[in-house]
Protein backbone atom coordinates (compact mmCIF):
# COMPACT_ATOMS: atom_id res chain seq x y z
CA UNK A 1 0.00 0.00 0.00
CA UNK A 2 3.01 2.29 0.46
CA UNK A 3 3.13 4.91 -2.29
CA UNK A 4 4.12 8.51 -2.85
CA UNK A 5 6.94 10.14 -0.84
CA UNK A 6 6.42 7.91 2.20
CA UNK A 7 6.10 8.93 5.84
CA UNK A 8 8.03 11.67 7.63
CA UNK A 9 9.98 8.99 9.50
CA UNK A 10 11.21 7.59 6.16
CA UNK A 11 13.23 10.73 5.39
CA UNK A 12 16.87 9.88 6.08
CA UNK A 13 16.00 6.29 7.06
CA UNK A 14 18.26 4.63 4.47
CA UNK A 15 21.35 6.42 5.74
CA UNK A 16 20.40 5.74 9.37
CA UNK A 17 19.92 2.04 8.58
CA UNK A 18 23.36 1.89 6.94
CA UNK A 19 25.02 3.40 10.03
CA UNK A 20 23.05 1.61 12.77
CA UNK A 21 21.29 -1.56 11.59
CA UNK A 22 22.66 -4.95 12.66
CA UNK A 23 25.32 -3.54 15.03
CA UNK A 24 24.99 -5.34 18.36
CA UNK A 25 27.11 -5.46 21.53
CA UNK A 26 25.24 -8.35 23.16
CA UNK A 27 24.52 -12.01 22.46
CA UNK A 28 21.19 -12.86 20.90
CA UNK A 29 19.62 -15.94 19.35
CA UNK A 30 16.28 -15.93 17.58
CA UNK A 31 14.32 -18.92 16.29
CA UNK A 32 11.27 -18.39 14.12
CA UNK A 33 8.87 -20.81 12.49
CA UNK A 34 5.44 -20.84 10.91
CA UNK A 35 2.63 -23.28 11.62
CA UNK A 36 0.40 -24.93 9.06
CA UNK A 37 -2.35 -22.44 9.95
CA UNK A 38 -0.16 -19.47 9.03
CA UNK A 39 0.80 -18.41 12.57
CA UNK A 40 4.41 -17.23 12.83
CA UNK A 41 6.09 -18.03 16.17
CA UNK A 42 9.33 -16.35 17.25
CA UNK A 43 11.44 -17.11 20.34
CA UNK A 44 14.51 -15.10 21.30
CA UNK A 45 17.07 -15.08 24.10
CA UNK A 46 19.20 -11.97 24.78
CA UNK A 47 22.21 -11.79 27.07
CA UNK A 48 22.97 -8.21 28.10
CA UNK A 49 25.27 -7.25 30.95
CA UNK A 50 25.31 -10.77 32.33
CA UNK A 51 21.52 -10.96 32.46
CA UNK A 52 19.30 -13.05 30.22
CA UNK A 53 15.96 -11.97 28.79
CA UNK A 54 13.58 -14.26 26.95
CA UNK A 55 10.87 -13.22 24.50
CA UNK A 56 8.18 -15.29 22.83
CA UNK A 57 5.95 -13.86 20.14
CA UNK A 58 3.36 -14.92 17.63
CA UNK A 59 2.03 -13.21 14.53
CA UNK A 60 -1.25 -14.09 12.84
CA UNK A 61 -2.63 -12.67 9.62
CA UNK A 62 -6.38 -12.59 9.10
CA UNK A 63 -7.75 -11.03 5.92
CA UNK A 64 -6.50 -7.42 6.06
CA UNK A 65 -5.37 -7.53 9.70
CA UNK A 66 -2.12 -8.57 11.38
CA UNK A 67 -2.12 -9.52 15.07
CA UNK A 68 1.25 -9.61 16.84
CA UNK A 69 1.58 -10.64 20.51
CA UNK A 70 4.83 -10.84 22.53
CA UNK A 71 5.58 -12.01 26.08
CA UNK A 72 8.89 -11.52 27.93
CA UNK A 73 10.45 -12.79 31.16
CA UNK A 74 9.42 -9.62 33.01
CA UNK A 75 5.76 -10.63 32.53
CA UNK A 76 5.19 -7.84 30.01
CA UNK A 77 2.65 -8.61 27.31
CA UNK A 78 2.72 -6.40 24.24
CA UNK A 79 0.22 -6.59 21.42
CA UNK A 80 0.08 -4.86 18.06
CA UNK A 81 -2.88 -5.02 15.71
CA UNK A 82 -2.39 -3.64 12.22
CA UNK A 83 -5.28 -2.98 9.86
CA UNK A 84 -3.53 -2.78 6.50
CA UNK A 85 -6.53 -1.40 4.62
CA UNK A 86 -8.83 0.19 7.18
CA UNK A 87 -9.95 2.60 4.45
CA UNK A 88 -8.59 3.06 0.93
CA UNK A 89 -4.86 3.95 1.22
CA UNK A 90 -5.16 4.03 5.03
CA UNK A 91 -3.41 1.91 7.63
CA UNK A 92 -4.20 1.79 11.36
CA UNK A 93 -1.92 0.39 14.08
CA UNK A 94 -2.93 -0.11 17.71
CA UNK A 95 -0.41 -1.06 20.40
CA UNK A 96 -0.73 -1.97 24.08
CA UNK A 97 1.77 -3.23 26.65
CA UNK A 98 0.45 -4.81 29.85
CA UNK A 99 0.48 -4.16 32.78
CA UNK A 100 1.14 -0.54 31.67
CA UNK A 101 -2.34 0.43 30.47
CA UNK A 102 -1.18 3.99 29.74
CA UNK A 103 1.02 2.64 26.95
CA UNK A 104 -1.98 2.06 24.69
CA UNK A 105 -1.97 4.17 21.54
CA UNK A 106 -3.33 4.18 18.02
CA UNK A 107 -1.57 5.33 14.86
CA UNK A 108 -3.32 6.13 11.60
CA UNK A 109 -1.37 6.48 8.35
CA UNK A 110 -2.74 7.78 5.06
CA UNK A 111 -0.82 7.50 1.79
CA UNK A 112 -1.33 9.48 -1.41
CA UNK A 113 0.63 9.64 -4.64
CA UNK A 114 1.99 13.06 -3.64
CA UNK A 115 1.79 13.04 0.15
CA UNK A 116 1.15 11.22 3.40
CA UNK A 117 -0.29 11.91 6.84
CA UNK A 118 0.32 10.16 10.14
CA UNK A 119 -1.18 10.67 13.58
CA UNK A 120 -0.41 8.94 16.89
CA UNK A 121 -2.68 9.36 19.92
CA UNK A 122 -2.38 7.71 23.32
CA UNK A 123 -5.32 6.27 25.22
CA UNK A 124 -4.60 7.99 28.53
CA UNK A 125 -6.43 10.94 30.05
CA UNK A 126 -4.06 13.67 28.78
CA UNK A 127 -2.27 12.12 25.83
CA UNK A 128 0.50 13.49 23.66
CA UNK A 129 -0.68 13.81 20.07
CA UNK A 130 1.92 13.40 17.34
CA UNK A 131 1.15 14.63 13.83
CA UNK A 132 3.31 14.46 10.72
CA UNK A 133 2.83 15.20 7.04
CA UNK A 134 4.96 14.71 3.94
CA UNK A 135 4.54 15.99 0.40
CA UNK A 136 6.66 15.36 -2.66
CA UNK A 137 7.13 13.86 -6.09
CA UNK A 138 9.88 12.56 -8.38
CA UNK A 139 12.11 11.55 -5.46
CA UNK A 140 11.78 14.85 -3.59
CA UNK A 141 10.06 14.95 -0.19
CA UNK A 142 9.36 17.68 2.34
CA UNK A 143 7.93 16.84 5.72
CA UNK A 144 7.07 18.31 9.10
CA UNK A 145 6.16 16.77 12.45
CA UNK A 146 4.81 18.18 15.70
CA UNK A 147 3.94 16.81 19.11
CA UNK A 148 1.22 18.41 21.24
CA UNK A 149 0.99 17.77 24.98
CA UNK A 150 -2.70 18.03 25.89
CA UNK A 151 -1.87 18.07 29.62
CA UNK A 152 -0.22 21.51 29.42
CA UNK A 153 -1.55 22.69 26.06
CA UNK A 154 1.88 23.20 24.48
CA UNK A 155 3.83 21.80 21.55
CA UNK A 156 6.55 19.65 23.11
CA UNK A 157 8.40 18.99 19.84
CA UNK A 158 8.50 19.99 16.22
CA UNK A 159 10.72 18.99 13.32
CA UNK A 160 11.10 19.53 9.58
CA UNK A 161 12.96 17.57 6.93
CA UNK A 162 13.84 17.54 3.24
CA UNK A 163 14.85 14.40 1.36
CA UNK A 164 16.01 13.68 -2.16
CA UNK A 165 16.02 10.08 -3.40
CA UNK A 166 17.62 8.94 -6.64
CA UNK A 167 18.42 5.41 -7.89
CA UNK A 168 22.06 5.63 -6.74
CA UNK A 169 21.94 8.02 -3.78
CA UNK A 170 19.82 9.53 -1.02
CA UNK A 171 20.41 12.81 0.82
CA UNK A 172 18.37 14.29 3.69
CA UNK A 173 18.34 17.41 5.86
CA UNK A 174 16.52 17.10 9.19
CA UNK A 175 15.92 20.01 11.58
CA UNK A 176 14.85 18.60 14.96
CA UNK A 177 14.78 19.20 18.71
CA UNK A 178 12.69 22.35 18.23
CA UNK A 179 15.21 23.70 15.75
CA UNK A 180 18.25 23.06 17.96
CA UNK A 181 19.71 20.18 15.92
CA UNK A 182 20.49 19.96 12.21
CA UNK A 183 21.32 16.57 10.74
CA UNK A 184 22.59 15.90 7.22
CA UNK A 185 22.49 12.29 6.05
CA UNK A 186 23.82 10.83 2.82
CA UNK A 187 24.08 7.36 1.33
CA UNK A 188 25.49 6.40 -2.06
CA UNK A 189 24.91 2.93 -3.53
CA UNK A 190 27.67 1.15 -5.38
CA UNK A 191 25.54 -1.50 -7.09
CA UNK A 192 22.06 -1.81 -8.56
CA UNK A 193 20.86 -4.16 -5.79
CA UNK A 194 21.92 -1.58 -3.15
CA UNK A 195 23.88 -4.18 -1.16
CA UNK A 196 27.09 -2.14 -1.21
CA UNK A 197 27.03 1.49 -0.13
CA UNK A 198 28.88 4.32 1.60
CA UNK A 199 27.33 7.08 3.65
CA UNK A 200 27.55 9.40 6.57
CA UNK A 201 25.80 11.71 9.00
CA UNK A 202 26.77 15.17 10.21
CA UNK A 203 24.89 16.49 13.23
CA UNK A 204 25.10 20.02 14.62
CA UNK A 205 23.60 21.04 17.98
CA UNK A 206 23.38 24.83 18.00
CA UNK A 207 22.85 25.32 21.76
CA UNK A 208 26.15 23.64 22.64
CA UNK A 209 28.10 24.20 19.39
CA UNK A 210 28.61 20.43 19.31
CA UNK A 211 29.28 18.58 16.06
CA UNK A 212 29.02 14.84 15.53
CA UNK A 213 30.28 13.13 12.39
CA UNK A 214 29.74 9.46 11.52
CA UNK A 215 30.83 7.74 8.31
CA UNK A 216 30.25 4.15 7.31
CA UNK A 217 29.87 1.66 4.54
CA UNK A 218 28.68 -1.79 3.57
CA UNK A 219 30.18 -4.16 1.03
CA UNK A 220 28.76 -7.40 -0.32
CA UNK A 221 31.53 -10.01 -0.50
CA UNK A 222 29.14 -12.37 -2.31
CA UNK A 223 25.44 -13.11 -2.49
CA UNK A 224 25.42 -14.47 1.08
CA UNK A 225 28.03 -12.42 2.93
CA UNK A 226 28.56 -8.72 3.58
CA UNK A 227 30.67 -6.57 5.86
CA UNK A 228 29.90 -3.18 7.38
CA UNK A 229 31.99 -0.59 9.17
CA UNK A 230 31.47 2.83 10.75
CA UNK A 231 33.57 5.47 12.50
CA UNK A 232 32.60 8.64 14.35
CA UNK A 233 34.60 11.68 15.42
CA UNK A 234 34.71 10.36 19.00
CA UNK A 235 36.96 7.58 17.77
CA UNK A 236 34.42 4.75 18.04
CA UNK A 237 35.10 2.22 15.27
CA UNK A 238 32.51 -0.46 14.60
CA UNK A 239 32.56 -3.39 12.21
CA UNK A 240 30.43 -6.43 11.50
CA UNK A 241 30.31 -9.55 9.38
CA UNK A 242 26.94 -10.94 8.33
CA UNK A 243 26.43 -14.27 6.58
CA UNK A 244 23.21 -15.91 5.41
CA UNK A 245 23.42 -19.57 6.44
CA UNK A 246 20.27 -20.49 4.52
CA UNK A 247 17.14 -18.63 3.44
CA UNK A 248 15.87 -16.87 6.56
CA UNK A 249 18.83 -17.79 8.80
CA UNK A 250 21.53 -15.16 9.39
CA UNK A 251 24.67 -15.04 11.53
CA UNK A 252 25.99 -11.60 12.55
CA UNK A 253 29.27 -10.94 14.36
CA UNK A 254 30.03 -7.35 15.33
CA UNK A 255 32.52 -5.39 17.40
CA UNK A 256 33.25 -1.85 18.53
CA UNK A 257 36.63 -0.35 19.43
CA UNK A 258 37.62 2.96 20.98
CA UNK A 259 40.54 4.09 18.83
CA UNK A 260 41.29 6.97 21.21
CA UNK A 261 41.51 4.66 24.23
CA UNK A 262 43.00 1.34 23.18
CA UNK A 263 43.25 0.20 26.81
CA UNK A 264 39.48 0.01 26.99
CA UNK A 265 38.06 -3.46 26.40
CA UNK A 266 36.45 -3.77 22.95
CA UNK A 267 32.77 -4.67 22.76
CA UNK A 268 31.70 -7.74 20.82
CA UNK A 269 28.27 -8.98 19.83
CA UNK A 270 26.82 -12.12 18.29
CA UNK A 271 23.36 -12.54 16.79
CA UNK A 272 22.00 -15.76 15.32
CA UNK A 273 18.62 -15.79 13.62
CA UNK A 274 17.40 -19.27 12.68
CA UNK A 275 14.45 -20.23 10.52
CA UNK A 276 14.17 -24.04 10.23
Amino acid sequence: MMKGPGLFSDIGKKAKDLLTNDYINDQKITISSETATGVAVTSSALKKGGLYALHVGSCFKYKKSIIDVKVDTDSNISSTITFTELLPSTKAITTLTLPDYNSAKVEVQYFHDHGSLASVVGFKQNPIVDLSATVGAHGFAFGAAVGFDTAVGNFNKYSAAIGLTKPDYNVSFILGDKGDTLRVLYVHYLDEKQKSAVGGEISRRFSTNENTVTVGGAYALDELTRVKTRLNNAGKLGALLQHELNPGSVLTISGEFDTKNLDRTPKFGLALALKP
